[in-house]
């Protein structure tokens, strides 16, 4: 093969990866879209069921919103392990059985004054839809929401709260920024680390955690939900912020709270 046959073929092979970048990047471009599109259009009058006499706005007192962000039918997948995080808090309550389906929220909810737990009834890119009804519906403000949800660049066993910041490529949390058009929510990220070897991502996330990982988990809910009631207490300890205040100046923007494996929920909560 002559040099200006190997510089032609080289030349073609640019363009083709070229155009075929160019079209995953719109196919991506588009899919937030769509995506940002729909939240929207479930949050309308023309989605949201009227509210009867049984489903009042609450806005009595300072309340605090947990979500537990997941696909619904996958609570034993990585991906939902938010989910899980909220069943094992619901049950250290003593209010495991007291789960109620709320269709003005797309979701369940238990109330313990308080604080309002929720487990999305969307799918995990939409679950921004069912955490702004619910704020709507309680009189909750964006920085008195907790999103715990799943953290692939965290091990296993690391759990840490994020106070407010991007979304970090998780669509679950970019849907509660998108709907609430705000990012001062507090994470909880728990560690579900990155796949082994070619395993595509999308099928890590969505695959269920190994025996070797179910001996890591039972420890890794325990510290969640210590981290948890700290991170609850710790607001319990603030005032509340003005309406276009945005987040608390006792919580740094972008800042981790680590756990500790072997630590009291008030020593979780210090900050490193």
């Amino acid at each position: 093969m002559s040099r200006s046959t190997e510089v032609s073929v080289l030349t073609r092979f640019c363009r083709v990866l070229s155009l075929l970048l160019k079209k995953l990047l719109n196919f991506v471009t588009m899919r937030k879209l769509l995506t940002r599109l729909i939240n929207r259009v479930l949050l309308s009058k023309l989605f949201t069921p009227a509210m009867g006499g049984e489903a009042e706005i609450h806005t009595e007192g300072r309340r605090r919103l947990v979500v537990g962000l997941g696909n619904p039918g996958m609570e034993g997948t990585r991906h939902s392990v938010g989910m899980a995080v909220l069943a094992a808090l619901a049950a250290h309550l003593g209010v495991a059985d007291r789960w109620r389906g709320d269709k003005h929220v797309s979701g369940e909810v238990i109330v313990v004054s308080p604080v309002v737990l929720l487990r999305p009834r969307l799918l995990m890119n939409l679950n921004g839809v069912s955490v702004a009804k619910a704020a709507g519906k309680f009189g909750i403000r964006p920085e008195d929401i907790v999103l715990v949800h799943d953290e692939l660049d965290k091990p296993l066993g690391k759990v840490v709260i994020k106070h407010g910041g991007s979304a970090r490529g998780h669509n679950g949390v970019r849907s509660c920024v998108d709907c609430l058009q705000t990012d001062v929510m507090s994470r909880l990220r728990v560690g579900i680390g990155r796949p082994a070897g070619k395993t595509p991502v999308e099928r890590y996330v969505l695959g269920r955690f190994s025996s070797e990982e179910k001996k890591v988990l039972d420890s890794v809910l325990a510290q969640s939900v210590d981290l948890l009631l700290s991170q609850l207490a710790l607001q319990d300890s603030q005032p509340p912020s003005s309406p276009a205040g945005g987040g608390r100046a006792a919580a740094p923007r972008g800042k981790e709270t680590k756990n500790s494996s072997s630590s009291s929920p008030a020593a979780a909560a210090q900050r490193t």
